[in-house]
C-alpha cells in the first residue's frame, strides 16, 4: 500500500524543491536549469522569481546570461514563453514540439485553411534568419505569399512551428525593445535536434514539482500520452489525501511538514502556481477560483504566507501595494512587510516608496 502524503507534506516538499523555503547560493544559470525554466510572458517575472529564490541575486546576473546567449526566451511548455538556459532550449524544444505542432495544427491552422504549414515553416525560417523581426512583421511578409489570410494569424503561428528566441534588449532588466525574433539555430549556432528525451524531462519535472500525478505533468507541459513514460520509469509511488496516485523520482526527499516557510513574493505566471492540475498543495480551491479569475490571461503577481497563496501584489508609482485575500494576522503582516521592503529595494532601488496593505 502506498504511503499517504498530507497536503502539508506536499506543500513543504514542493517549496523546498522550488527553492522557496530558503534562498540558495546558486548561480542564476544553475537555478534556471534546476527549475526547468521560468515562465517569461511578463518581462520582469524571471527576475523576481530568481530574487525570491537566490541569495544576493542582482539584475545584471540574468541580463548578462541573455546577452551572452547562455539563456534565451523561447516558446516551450504549454506553448508559452519561457526563459531557459541555452542547453535546456535544445533539451526541451524537441520534447515539446509534438505538443506545439498539435497546437499549430489545430487551434491556429483552423484559422489558416489552405495554408501548407510545412511551406509556411520554411518561408518563416528564411525571414527570421535574414534579420530579427517581430511576429507582426513576419506575418505581413508571409501575407505576400498568402494574401487571402490575416497577417496576425500567419505571424502568430510561427513560434510553434519554428524554434525561435527573443533577441535582446527584449528581456533585459530596465531596458525596453520590440519582441524581435530569430531562429534558435541562427542565435545559438546549432539546429534543434529532431528527437528529445521525454523520460528525462518527466524526471526533471518530478524532481522540482513532485511528488505529482500524471495529470500534473500534463498541466505543466500540455504533453499528452505520458502514461507510457511513467510506466517505463522506476518511480516511487505515493497517494494524496484524496486517493490520487502520486509519482516521484527514486531519490526524492520529502520535506518536514513543520519546516518554517517565510513569506515569499512571486511574479506573474510563476510556475509553482501553474504547474499542477490539483493546486491544493499551495492554494485552496477558494483562493484558486479568485486568483485564477483573470483578465487577458494574465495571472497576477502573488505572495505566500506559511507556504500558501494569500493574496496578490503590484508595484505602483508611490508604493508596493499588498492585497491580502483576507486580513493577515499581525505577525504575518509584519513579516510580509519586511519582505516587501526587501522587494522594493530590488525593484526600485534608491526610490522612497512605501508598502501599502489594502486590508
Amino acid at each position: 500500500m502506498s504511503d499517504v502524503l498530507t497536503t502539508r507534506v506536499l506543500n513543504r516538499t514542493t517549496l523546498a524543491r522550488q527553492l522557496l523555503l530558503r534562498r540558495h547560493d546558486l548561480r542564476p544559470d544553475q537555478a534556471l536549469e534546476h527549475l526547468v525554466g521560468l515562465q517569461a510572458q511578463a518581462t520582469n517575472s524571471p527576475y523576481v522569481a530568481l530574487w525570491s529564490r537566490l541569495a544576493d541575486f542582482g539584475h545584471d546576473q540574468l541580463s548578462d546570461l541573455l546577452l551572452e546567449r547562455t539563456a534565451v526566451r523561447t516558446v516551450l511548455m504549454r506553448g508559452t514563453l519561457h526563459l531557459v538556459s541555452a542547453r535546456d532550449c535544445y533539451a526541451l524544444r524537441p520534447v515539446m514540439q509534438p505538443m506545439l505542432s498539435r497546437v499549430g495544427g489545430t487551434a491556429w491552422a483552423r484559422q489558416l485553411p489552405g495554408v501548407d504549414l510545412a511551406e509556411l515553416t520554411k518561408a518563416a525560417r528564411v525571414l527570421l534568419d535574414e534579420e530579427p523581426r517581430t511576429l507582426a512583421q513576419v506575418g505581413e511578409l508571409l501575407r505576400e505569399r498568402w494574401p487571402e489570410h490575416d497577417a496576425r494569424m500567419l505571424g502568430g503561428i510561427v513560434p510553434v512551428l519554428v524554434p525561435t528566441v527573443h533577441v535582446p534588449p527584449r528581456g533585459l532588466w530596465g531596458r525596453s525593445g520590440q519582441p524581435l525574433n530569430t531562429s534558435v539555430a541562427n542565435w545559438l549556432g546549432e539546429e534543434v535536434p529532431a528527437e528529445g528525451a521525454l523520460d528525462e524531462v518527466v524526471l526533471r519535472y518530478l524532481a522540482v514539482f513532485g511528488p505529482a500525478t500524471v495529470a500534473d505533468v500534463t498541466t505543466w507541459s500540455k504533453l499528452i500520452g505520458l502514461r507510457e513514460s511513467f510506466e517505463r520509469l522506476r518511480l516511487r509511488k505515493y497517494t494524496d489525501e484524496n486517493g490520487r496516485e502520486l509519482f516521484d523520482v527514486p531519490d526524492g526527499v520529502l520535506a518536514d511538514p513543520d519546516s518554517p516557510a517565510p513569506p515569499r513574493f512571486l511574479p506573474e505566471f510563476d510556475n509553482v502556481l501553474l504547474s499542477h492540475a490539483d493546486r491544493t498543495r499551495i492554494m485552496s480551491d477558494e483562493v484558486r477560483a479568485r486568483w485564477g479569475n483573470v483578465k487577458n490571461g494574465v495571472f497576477p503577481a502573488s505572495f505566500l504566507v506559511d507556504g500558501f497563496l494569500r493574496g496578490t501584489w503590484r508595484l505602483e508609482k508611490d508604493a508596493l501595494v499588498v492585497n491580502p485575500y483576507r486580513k493577515l494576522a499581525k505577525k504575518d503582516t509584519s513579516a510580509v512587510e519586511r519582505e516587501a521592503l526587501r522587494l522594493l529595494d530590488f525593484m526600485a532601488p534608491g526610490k522612497a516608496l512605501d508598502v501599502r496593505f489594502t486590508c
